[in-house]
């Protein structure tokens, strides 16, 4: 399959899921500062690593990737609903640290320039 096409699938699977967190899932652990910034689809479509996002600290990260673990199954099912393929991704959600890294080298890039 294309990478291109690929990525077209990663991009409509992340407009849905991010849809979802906002808009449907009511669970507590799930913070409301959670964005998501990458969906990677495998080469067979049967499994999408979806990348999360959460401004705050560690622990806010881990429940909000456990809370999204516990609906997986609800989130599978509205993407299957809003993609017609042969086969539903399998969500698997991983916590990116990519935002506070930057965040964290900013600092002490700045630091740096003070001195």
């Amino acid at each position: 399959m294309s990478e291109k096409r690929l990525g077209r699938i990663g991009e409509e699977i992340k407009k849905i899921v991010s849809n979802i967190i906002m808009n449907e899932l009511k669970d507590p652990r799930i913070s409301s500062m959670t964005s998501i910034t990458q969906v990677q689809v495998t080469k067979d479509l049967r499994f999408a690593k979806i990348f999360i996002s959460v401004l705050g600290d560690e622990k806010s990260g881990e429940n909000t990737i456990k809370g999204l673990e516990s609906a997986s199954g609800f989130i599978r099912k509205e993407i299957g609903k809003n993609l017609s393929l042969r086969y539903t991704p399998e969500p698997v959600f991983e916590l990116d640290n990519s935002i506070e890294y930057g965040i964290k080298i900013s600092k002490i890039l700045d630091d740096i320039n003070k001195k």
